[in-house]
């Protein structure tokens, strides 16, 4: 699976709803699995930005996503350029 670089919140809601899709599973079925209703999975896909970092955590795994976190490059050292940028 590729790497996905994230550097704001306002990069999630895209990328969800992507592994969402890419996982095969609707905003309902997510939802069901996660004990929620499918107007309140669509708000927090819309809003990623503002979900706790538990509840991110949560809807990744669903996805089979893992949260990766590394320093990030110095401004002098070059970036992998075969990695995407969101």
């Amino acid at each position: 699976m590729p790497e996905f670089t994230v550097r704001t919140a306002e990069q999630l809601p895209i990328l969800l709803q992507a592994f969402r899709k890419q996982a095969g599973l609707t905003q309902a079925a997510t939802a069901k699995r996660l004990g929620i209703t499918q107007q309140t999975f669509s708000a927090l896909e819309r809003n990623a930005d503002k979900i706790s970092t538990d509840r991110l955590l949560q809807v990744l795994s669903l996805f089979g996503v893992e949260l990766v976190l590394r320093e990030a490059c110095s401004p002098t050292e070059p970036q992998n350029s075969s990695e995407p940028v969101w």
